[in-house]
């Protein structure tokens, strides 16, 4: 079937064709025509199916026909979205869909200014693209009025609830018209889902292209019995494979997705890393490199697990197997897309057997063991990581800003005491003790005691400072 088959205006099938779309996907099919004749609509189908454009395509018809108002500070759809990328991803959908129509379409989300937010907002969008933080943020400071918003799309449901956004999502909801078209998109379909659709929905059509809980047919999914302590050099062994071409590499920890893309660089790898700690530029910077192929491999948290929509990621490797067995779905989903194939390795250490039991018992399968590499291999990559590591101890403090505060830290502050538990500040003068009795101005030592001037005599503490009326008659009494 093409997509002129499914009563798409010429310009929206031009569009497609030029972006090398040929035929609609089962999702795609079955969720344009409901969207168009004005139905709700719950769909669950695994990622990298085309919801984005089973929701996209109807909506761009449908403003291009009926050529709604402007709303200044208001939107005619609202799109929202769990993750800035996610945001990111759907707004240039949209961009890309509807060239040449005239549409305006805005996206906002946390990490960045507000003003060219709400400068654009003010002007009013036909398409508001959000994540709940923002938005609730920009309700409440009135940059914008959902009171007139007519179609209302929640993408990636099932994230939502995982990173506690539901909440948020029924306030949102509470803003919006009653009477409205409310679209629902979801990868799996937990109970708290169904509660949510069921409030939102009104006689929707359903759609569901997969089992709740399957992943891609086409995705060779395979699983390393390694101890935590070998699984850099494993990681490394697996990349010094020519397939290893483009390779997305989930951890489950922020500072875990630092410290593998540090490795991999000092061993010549060229690695970037994205989570939630980082800044949204230097997200979109990370995410530009590999990309463009700059690097090589992007270590990332659950943060990326949606919203990557990245051509020829060869392999997903899960260097540490999530605790929710369903987002092992969303991460090897990221490979194997538009009808690709694609890799996906995990690796699993003793504390982690109870999470792979889970995500087999939760996908019906059983992953495919494979033999680790012989261990004097890995012997020799935990040697090199070893020279690779004195390298860069050897390197000067000043390329080296965490490791000299670490020092400063351990080293204490002159006193005896860890410059962290040194004390003075407004209201008490003075070094407080490790028993957190005050001190004058004479020295603690080591040995806990308190050491006096040179010439012997016990300095008498100071009495607090004081600020207000009584100050100087406070002073003054103290003398």
């Amino acid at each position: 079937m093409q997509f002129s088959k499914l009563d798409l205006i010429p310009s929206l099938c031009a569009n497609l064709e030029k972006e090398g779309y040929e035929k609609p996907t089962p999702v795609q099919t079955e969720s344009i025509p409901a969207v168009l004749a004005g139905r709700d609509l719950l769909a669950c189908a695994q990622t990298g199916t085309g919801k984005t454009a089973a929701f996209a395509l109807p909506i761009l018809q449908t403003l291009s026909r009926t050529r709604p108002v402007n709303l200044p500070c208001g939107a005619h759809v609202l799109v929202l979205t769990p993750t800035r990328e996610l945001a990111e991803q759907i707004g240039e959908s949209f961009g890309v869909y509807g060239r040449g129509l005239n549409l305006k379409t805005t996206v906002v989300y946390g990490g960045v200014g507000y003003v060219p937010q709400k400068d654009a907002l003010r002007r009013g969008v036909d398409v508001l693209v959000a994540t709940p933080g923002r938005l609730l943020d920009l309700i409440e400071q009135r940059a914008v009025i959902l009171a007139r918003t007519a179609v209302f799309v929640l993408d990636e449901a099932d994230r939502m609830l995982d990173m506690g956004f539901i909440r948020d999502v029924r306030r949102i909801a509470e803003f919006l018209p009653r009477r409205r078209q409310t679209l629902l998109f979801s990868a799996t379909m937990p109970a708290e889902i169904r509660s949510l659709a069921e409030n939102l929905l009104v006689d929707p059509h359903q759609v569901q292209v997969a089992p709740p809980s399957a992943t891609a047919d086409n995705i060779d999914q395979s699983v390393y019995f390694v101890a935590k302590a070998d699984k850099p050099a494993l990681l490394r062994h697996l990349l010094s494979h020519d397939a290893a071409e483009r390779v997305l590499v989930f951890t489950r920890t922020k500072h875990g997705a630092d410290r593998v893309a540090r490795k991999l660089c000092r061993a010549g790898i060229d690695a970037e890393s994205i989570h939630g700690d980082k800044a949204q530029g230097a997200r979109r910077r990370s995410l530009d490199r590999f990309k463009t192929g700059e690097a090589r491999v992007l270590v990332a948290t659950d943060v990326a697990s949606r919203g990557i929509d990245i051509d020829s990621i060869s392999h997903v490797v899960n260097y540490e197997l999530p605790d929710v067995p369903e987002t092992y779905i969303h991460r090897i989903g990221r490979t194997a897309r538009a009808g690709a194939s694609g890799v996906s390795v995990s690796f699993c250490d003793e504390q982690e057997r109870v999470c792979l039991r889970d995500i087999e018992r939760l996908i019906r399968a059983r992953l495919k063991v494979m033999e680790t590499p012989d261990i004097t291999l890995l012997e020799e990559d935990l040697a090199a990581e070893r020279k690779a590591q004195a390298a860069f101890d050897r390197l000067p403090d000043r390329d080296r800003p965490a490791r000299r505060h670490n020092e400063r830290r351990d080293r204490g502050n002159g006193n005896g005491l860890p410059f962290y538990e040194k004390f003075s500040g407004p209201g008490q003068r003075g070094r407080r003790r490790r028993d957190g009795r005050r001190e004058g101005s004479g020295r603690i030592g080591e040995d806990g005691n308190r050491h006096t001037d040179s010439d012997g005599a016990d300095r008498k503490p100071r009495a607090p400072y004081r600020t207000g009326m009584f100050r100087n008659r406070a002073n003054r009494r103290s003398r």
